[in-house]
Order: structure tokens, then C-alpha cells, then sequence
């Protein structure tokens, strides 16, 4: 389970139970369900970095591979714990306020985000979490200064976004528009 998912799990987990202790069996199943649905959302599977090169920061789907810049659109069914990329050096931090536009349109580049910029030995990258329409909570994991590998947890934002990687030059985009990616193990781009 992704961590901080017990506030979402515990409380209706346990209405479902004051409400069959209460014999309102119909309400109770409704949230038993909703708590289902969150243990669903909030899984955190293992995950072992696949090749060589930069892995997908996040399970989606591609929807802009323009220059520089790898755009992932995480659905609600989709794991939502992000990974570092590479191995490296968390550099800053920066958190952006802003709108909840639909998280697969354009205009979420103006959205509430927060940008990992991180060192690595095959340059500078910049990991933008991307807030959407329904996701309002971008959750962090590191801070200035942390050693990440490749593949290790960096945050999560909780139902469905989207997720930016800037990539260093040098590197050759492996994933088009359309593609499916998984969250530390799928090889995004290499060097060279």
C-alpha cells in the first residue's frame, strides 16, 4: 500500500462496519465498496527497473513526446506512486499552485504541480507532478538532497494526473504518443 493511504482506507472501512453493527446492510456494502475501491487505488506493487536507460516516473499513457519532454496521463486505474527515472541526486524542489484542469489536456501545464529536479549522471531532469480535474493532492516522498536509485519511490498523486519528465540531451526517446508505460520498469529513453 502506498503510504498515507490509511486516511483514505480506515474511514469508510469502518462506516461499513457501524452501519452492518446497525443493520443497514445496502449502505454498508456501498462502503465497503468505496473502501475496496481505495485499497485498489492506493496499491504500491514492486517494481524491478527493466534495461538500461531512463524508466517511466509513472504507470499512463503517453500523450505528448515533444523534444525534450516525455507526458504520462495516469487514469484512475493506474498505480499512482511515481519512481525517479535515474539514479541520482534530488538538486530542488518547487511547489507551483495553480488550476485542476483535466490532467490529459494542454492547458495542465498551469495546474497545481510539484517539480523534482534531480542530478544525474547523464544531466540535469526535472520530474513535474501534475494535479488534474479530479486529483487534488500531489503527496512527496523526498527532499533536497536525497540519494535516489533508479526505480525508488518518489511520490504519488491520488486520482489520476499526469506526470512530466524532462530529459537531459544526449538521450533518444524510445515511446510515442499512444504508448503504455508502467512505473519503473518501462525504458523511456537512452543515452546516445
Amino acid at each position: 500500500m502506498a503510504r498515507g493511504c490509511s486516511a483514505w482506507i480506515v474511514p469508510p472501512f469502518l462506516a461499513a462496519l457501524l452501519l452492518l453493527f446497525l443493520d443497514r446492510e445496502l449502505v454498508a456494502g456501498a462502503f465497503l465498496s468505496l473502501t475496496l475501491f481505495m485499497v485498489y487505488f492506493h496499491r504500491d506493487p514492486d517494481r524491478v527497473p527493466g534495461g538500461e536507460g531512463m524508466i517511466s516516473p509513472a504507470d499512463g499513457r503517453i500523450i505528448q513526446d515533444q523534444g525534450s519532454k516525455v507526458s504520462i496521463f495516469m487514469s484512475p486505474f493506474d498505480v499512482h506512486v511515481n519512481r525517479a527515472p535515474l539514479d541520482g541526486v534530488v538538486s530542488g524542489l518547487e511547489y507551483r499552485w495553480g488550476g485542476h484542469r483535466p490532467a490529459f489536456m494542454n492547458p495542465a501545464r498551469q495546474n497545481e504541480q510539484n517539480i523534482i529536479y534531480m542530478e544525474t549522471p547523464g544531466g540535469p531532469i526535472q520530474l513535474h507532478q501534475i494535479a488534474g480535474i479530479m486529483a487534488r493532492k500531489i503527496v512527496c516522498y523526498v527532499k533536497s538532497g536525497d540519494r535516489l536509485s533508479r526505480g525508488d519511490r518518489v511520490g504519488m498523486i491520488r486520482f489520476g494526473s499526469r506526470v512530466e519528465v524532462i530529459i537531459p540531451g544526449g538521450y533518444s526517446i524510445l515511446v510515442k504518443n499512444g504508448d503504455r508505460v508502467r512505473a519503473g520498469e518501462t525504458v523511456i529513453a537512452v543515452k546516445g
